[in-house]
């Protein structure tokens, strides 16, 4: 199968890329490199250096190869940022998937496995969220990630189109044979941010402790990136088997507390990570737990790591090889 992934040289792009490319796919990339990195591409992908949202290039693309399939992961990813940059967000991650779907049903290309997230959830009323909750964004760019997956869905009902979102939850670590990895000078999540510190020598800040949780701070649902990737082989395929849009949600089933994960970090690596409590942060659900039964019932994915692989893996790529410059699209 050929298929088009945009963002394809990120952090969770570049997973998905490899995991393709070991499943025997043909793959073309198309990055503008605005976060992502040429040493994360796949050698054997066609790398094209590009905007997604220049709907001439798409064309070229699609008119001068036979694609079969897009796997759509560009896009901006920080909901602080977005607070400040709405607009931003708004186009990079809506406007701009409504152009490629527009390029995609001008040359037939039916099937897509787009990049979504958890934050189209927001706050939920219950820390277990399955597709069917409400979706109550609390940042731009959950905003932005919903308002994309309507179009998608739009544009299912009316064309020739077959679309899954798969709404990641938090993501982390790094492919086993570090053929890739985050790269860059932000690491923006919790557990790149807390290898940063302990490297470094600085304070991690704990936003909030008073939350409604058993240690009093934030619980997220954590998935190994490797196991993400493997959810995109496995959408990918779904397709040929289902009609219309989809939902499904990426994480592991069980939620991990910000001190637990400083724990964690500390016992695989031996060190202590010295902390402070710093105030909420502006957009915060106090928990975000994946029910992940619809990806699980399909049969053809099944995680391969928990907690610890996470944390071990992210050190392995930091620590070990020192590839990790302090960034990256987390």
């Amino acid at each position: 199968m050929n298929i088009l992934i945009t963002g394809g040289c990120g952090y969770i792009g570049s997973h998905v890329a490899w995991a393709l490319a070991d499943a025997g796919h043909e793959i073309q990339i198309l990055d503008d490199l605005s976060t992502g990195h040429p040493a994360n591409a796949v050698p054997q992908a066609r790398l094209i250096i590009g905007d997604v949202g220049d709907l001439g290039l798409l064309s070229k693309i699609f008119s001068q190869s036979d694609v079969s399939a897009v796997i759509h992961l560009a896009g901006k990813i920080l909901p602080a940022e977005s607070l400040w940059e709405p607009l931003r967000y708004l186009n990079e991650n809506t406007c701009k998937t409504i152009g490629l779907l527009e390029v995609m049903v001008r040359f037939g290309v039916g099937r897509l496995v787009f990049s979504s997230t958890a934050a189209v959830y927001g706050q939920s009323d219950t820390p277990m969220v399955d597709e069917d909750a409400d979706t109550r964004p609390m940042s731009p760019y959950g905003l932005s990630k919903l308002m994309a997956e309507q179009a998608i869905a739009t544009a299912c009902a009316a064309h020739d189109l077959r679309a899954i979102a798969l709404r990641y939850f938090n993501v982390a670590g790094v492919d086993a044979e570090l053929r890739c990895g985050p790269r860059g000078p932000n690491p923006g999540h919790l557990i790149r941010t807390a290898i940063q510190c302990i490297r470094n020598q600085q304070l991690l800040t704990v936003y909030g402790n008073d939350y409604g949780t058993p240690d009093g701070s934030c619980i997220r649902d954590y998935i190994h990136v490797s196991d993400l990737a493997a959810a995109h082989v496995s959408a990918l395929l779904d397709l040929d088997s289902h009609a219309g849009f989809q939902a499904l949600n990426c994480g592991y089933g069980y939620g991990v507390s910000v001190l637990e994960v400083i724990s964690a970090v500390e016992g695989i690596s031996g060190q202590a990570l010295p902390h402070i409590i710093g105030p909420r942060r502006e957009g915060d659900p106090p928990a975000l737990v994946a029910n992940s039964a619809r990806l699980f019932s399909k049969g053809t994915w099944k995680p391969q790591n928990n907690l610890n692989q996470i944390v071990a893996s992210a050190l392995h790529w930091a620590n070990v090889t020192n590839k990790d410059d302090g960034a990256g699209e987390y």
